[in-house]
């Protein structure tokens, strides 16, 4: 059953801010629709490209285009970074709706995101691929409830509160710094394999997120290749919903979540990214 209720808005830590070798090219930073990121994951240095000269004037009117569809895609409520040194913005409130499968810890998502996880899951099953949503939504005290008790099992092994803190926060975000807390994070499984662990990555559930969850909005928060950057293991279960656009246009960057976010930031306040 569905149900609908407000809450306010609010893991193993392991691509510096930006990836070394991506480049925009000019032409790129052109582009029809503004915020494009023409990156490269595999040359150093930019295609050389043809481009008409134009204005000062024309070129500072095209740079302040871009900034403003930077910080409006900053500003999309989805894009919220939450992460162990980003705490979830205070006021950030949303309304939930269940989605998770029968033996779901936490059954619900933010409503959006519950909409679109069950709008891919039925396009999945279409597919033949049967896709669960295992853990979503945790309130800040279920997130503190979690964090206590690793802490106290490492007190229990007798490192001292600080370092039991410390060790705690490398498994389990204290409250308020996990994305689970936003209600935009889910846990997936499914029949072929039920565990919360890298195993999951040999399912056809997971090949068909892979090839299709952009669509939908949600993306590989924790990639296998990011690590230095989210200081998360990789989790090829943990998937994050930004929303269909910004899934797309982070997917073609080839950026982890943080690093589209760090780009984006340089872009709106008017920073080169060339090259």
């Amino acid at each position: 059953m569905n149900t609908s209720t407000r809450h306010p808005h609010r893991r193993r830590h392991l691509r510096p801010a930006v990836r070394r070798l991506l480049t925009v090219t000019a032409a790129a930073c052109l582009a029809v629709g503004g915020i494009s990121f023409a990156l490269s994951r595999s040359a150093a240095l930019p295609q050389a490209v043809s481009v008409p000269a134009r204005s000062t004037a024309s070129q500072a009117e095209d740079s302040a285009a871009q900034a403003q569809q930077a910080q409006a895609m900053l500003d999309d409520p989805r894009m919220v970074l939450v992460n162990h040194t980003n705490k979830m913005p205070d006021g950030y409130t949303f309304t939930t709706k269940e989605c998770g499968s029968a033996t779901a810890i936490n059954k619900t998502l933010q409503t959006e995101a519950a909409d679109a996880f069950l709008a891919m899951q039925a396009a999945a099953a279409k597919d033949g691929v049967t896709v669960w949503m295992q853990s979503g939504y945790r309130s800040v005290d279920y997130q503190k409830n979690l964090y206590d008790k690793k802490t106290q099992y490492f007190l229990e092994k007798g490192l001292s509160r600080d370092e039991a803190l410390q060790q705690a926060a490398t498994i389990v975000n204290p409250p308020g710094y996990s994305e689970h807390n936003c209600g935009l994070a889910a846990d997936l499984n499914s029949p072929e394999h039920t565990g919360l662990d890298e195993g999951f990555e040999n399912t056809e559930a997971f090949r068909w997120l892979c090839a299709h969850a952009e669509e939908y909005g949600f993306i590989l928060r924790y990639p296998k290749d990011a690590e230095a950057v989210t200081e998360i293991t990789y989790e090829p279960w943990h998937w994050r919903y930004v929303g269909p656009e910004n899934a797309a246009l982070i997917n073609q960057s080839g950026l982890c979540f943080e690093d589209a976010v760090a780009l984006l930031k340089k872009l709106a306040a008017g920073e080169s990214v060339t090259g």
